[in-house]
């Protein structure tokens, strides 16, 4: 745990010292990131030559901008990947998340993804800061519809879906660049991170603000913190443990030692 020389790395005592971080806790913020659905089969966006961003420009696919002005632009670039999040299942680090909550341990998750596997999993308490892509919104009539009665038909032949009633375009319920965070999920966000007594990032590497601040909103109210990551981030020295593998592995391995001791 974090002390005077600095954070514990990875390894058997790393994973130890974050199970005993969780055995204490009542009201854990988890913060997961990209990197923690990869192993479902979602690509990330910002890993060097990997990420969707070393292929792609995304303010010239994925902004509101292009949404509005060319939505056949965005539809193409989106349907690869709604095809990888409709077919993806949890995956260990998911399910781990679900299997650590407890009537003495609550947990909050806060996630950066969009495609719904905290819930698959069965996470009661899921805060979506960008969104998701379980339903889909009329651009013309604003009416809400779920996703899952036009995708299969968008994924496999890449027609545009189109509203019901007055045959404008739905867009995904996920945040475009150019859009405003959802504000009932900011607030929620920030209250958890406020009031946990332990702060878990998992799968992300803390690059995109403001969600990358919220570990900081955590820790000056005295939480501990856990990062579990493949890469660095700039909270690693405020940190009580990191460990640098992969969250398919790490997060099983804590919620064992948790759970069986």
């Amino acid at each position: 745990m974090r002390d005077s020389a600095g954070p514990l790395f990875a390894g058997g005592a790393a994973i130890e010292d974050a199970a005993e971080l969780f055995r204490k806790a009542r009201h854990v913020a988890a913060l997961t990131g990209a990197g923690i659905s990869t192993p479902s089969g979602i690509p990330d966006f910002r890993s060097e030559g990997t990420g969707l961003w070393s292929r792609d420009e995304p303010m010239e696919v994925a902004s509101l901008s292009t949404f509005r002005t060319h939505p056949e632009r965005f539809f193409e670039w989106f349907r690869p990947l709604a095809g990888q999040i409709f077919h993806a299942e949890p995956n260990a680090a998911h399910k781990a998340l679900v299997e650590l909550e407890s009537p003495e341990r609550e947990i909050t998750v806060i996630t950066q993804n969009i495609d719904v596997l905290h819930q698959k999993a069965g996470s009661k308490n899921v805060v979506e800061m960008h969104g998701s892509l379980r339903t889909s919104s009329c651009t013309r009539c604003f009416h809400r519809f779920e996703s899952k009665f036009f995708i299969q038909d968008f994924i496999e032949h890449g027609t545009i879906p189109l509203c019901p009633n007055c045959n404008g375009i739905l867009k995904p319920d996920v945040i475009l660049f150019g859009e405003q965070l959802p504000q009932t999920a900011w607030l929620d966000a920030q209250r958890a991170a406020r009031q946990c007594d332990l702060m878990l990032v998992a799968g992300s590497s803390l690059e995109v603000l403001p969600v990358a601040g919220l570990p900081m909103q955590a820790l000056d109210r005295g939480a501990h913190l856990i990062i579990i990551n493949n890469t660095p981030t700039y909270l690693n020295v405020r940190a009580d443990v990191v460990i640098t593998k992969d969250v398919s592995t790490a997060l099983p391995e804590i919620a064992k030692r948790v759970l069986h001791g």
